[in-house]
């Protein structure tokens, strides 16, 4: 039997992968840049969303087996990649 985290994290990513793919079908449709570029401006949420719940999810799954020490190093890490993702 799968862990509930596991599948919660797998299930979450499959949402998050046929979002990408409808947005990409949605530019195709729509044949312009500007349009195509504006559905890919709102998929910029969608990518950070889905890491910070995944990982929300993963580091509950494994709270029992971290120190403090290694969590506080796993935000700062989630920190890092945000800011570089969402820092213009």
């Amino acid at each position: 039997m799968l862990d509930k985290f596991v599948t919660s994290m797998a299930t979450i990513r499959v949402i998050s992968g046929s979002i990408e793919i409808v947005a990409a079908l949605i530019m195709l449709k729509l044949g312009r840049v500007d349009k195509a570029l504006a559905v890919n401006s709102m998929l910029a949420f969608v990518g950070p969303t889905v890491l910070l719940l995944t990982t929300a999810i993963g580091l509950a799954g494994m709270a029992d087996k971290l120190s403090w020490g290694k969590l506080v190093w796993i935000c700062c890490g989630i920190s890092c990649l945000l800011i570089g993702i969402l820092k213009k």
